[in-house]
C-alpha cells in the first residue's frame, strides 16, 4: 500500500477535485490546472503543483489524440518555439522563489487570467503574439502548472474541437518539458510521484466522463463556473501569501 503523510480526508478531496478538473479540461479544452492547483494548494501545499504537472502528461496526450483531426497546425509551431525561452525563465523562477512567492505567482497569474478571460479580450493573431503566448504559457506552466490561460485567450473564438485538440497538443509538449526538466534538476520528490500515481486514475476518469459533456456544453456556462471558482481560490492564495510568515 502507498504510505502518504496526508490525512485521508485531504486525499479524498484531492481525488474529487482532480476528477472534476480533468472533466472540465476534457469539455472545454483547458481548466485542469486552473481549477486543481489553487484549490489543492489551499488544501495542502504538498498536493500542488508538481502532481498536476505529472498527471497532465497523459491527460493532455489523450485529449489531443481524441480530436487530433482538428489541430490548428498553422500556429502550433510558433507557439511551441516560444516555449524555449519560457522554459528557461521558468526554471530560474523556481530556483529563486520561496513558497510564499510561488503562492503569489499562482494566485496572481490565475486572478489575472480570470480577469482577462472574463472581459473576453480580443487578441490580434500574429506570429509574435503566438510566440509570446507560448513563452508566457511555459513560464506559468513550469512555475505553477497553470499554463492554459494565455493559450485559451488565443483560441477563445475557435470551435470547441479546435480548442480542445490544439491546446491538447500544446499542453502535452509543455507539460512533458516541464516534467522532464523538473526531474533532471531534482525538483520532483518521491511524494510528488506517489501523489501523481494516486491522482492519475481520477484524472483519467474525469477525462473519460467529459466525452458525455463536450458535445452538449458549448463552454459559456461551464467557463463561468471555472472563472468564479478559480477567482475565489486565487484570492485565497493571495491572502495566505500576504498573511504568511
Amino acid at each position: 500500500m502507498l504510505d502518504l503523510p496526508l490525512p485521508a480526508s485531504h486525499l479524498a478531496i484531492a481525488i474529487a477535485i482532480s476528477a472534476a478538473a480533468a472533466a472540465v479540461q476534457g469539455t472545454i479544452g483547458f481548466g485542469y490546472a486552473i481549477v486543481a492547483v489553487p484549490l489543492l494548494s489551499l488544501l495542502d501545499p504538498r498536493l500542488a503543483p508538481v502532481p498536476q504537472i505529472l498527471t497532465s502528461v497523459p491527460l493532455t496526450v489523450l485529449a489531443a489524440w481524441r480530436e487530433r483531426g482538428h489541430v490548428d497546425l498553422a500556429s502550433v509551431g510558433w507557439i511551441l518555439l516560444g516555449r524555449i525561452p519560457g522554459l528557461l525563465l521558468g526554471v530560474w523562477l523556481v530556483t529563486v522563489a520561496s513558497t510564499r512567492t510561488l503562492d503569489l505567482l499562482i494566485g496572481g497569474f490565475v486572478l489575472l487570467a480570470v480577469l482577462l478571460l472574463s472581459t473576453r479580450v480580443r487578441v490580434r493573431r500574429t506570429r509574435a503574439v503566438d510566440f509570446g503566448a507560448g513563452s508566457l504559457s511555459m513560464i506559468m506552466g513550469y512555475t505553477t502548472a497553470i499554463g492554459g490561460p494565455p493559450l485559451a485567450l488565443l483560441y477563445q473564438d475557435a470551435r470547441g474541437a479546435t480548442i480542445r485538440s490544439t491546446l491538447g497538443v500544446l499542453f502535452a509538449v509543455g507539460v512533458t518539458l516541464s516534467a522532464g526538466t523538473r526531474a533532471a534538476t531534482g525538483q520532483i520528490t518521491r511524494l510528488d510521484v506517489t501523489l501523481g500515481i494516486v491522482l492519475l486514475v481520477p484524472v483519467l476518469l474525469g477525462l473519460w466522463g467529459s466525452r458525455l459533456l463536450h458535445d452538449r456544453i458549448e463552454g459559456p456556462p461551464l467557463r463561468l463556473a471555472v472563472l468564479l471558482l478559480s477567482g475565489a481560490a486565487s484570492a485565497g492564495l493571495l491572502v495566505r501569501a500576504w498573511l504568511g510568515p
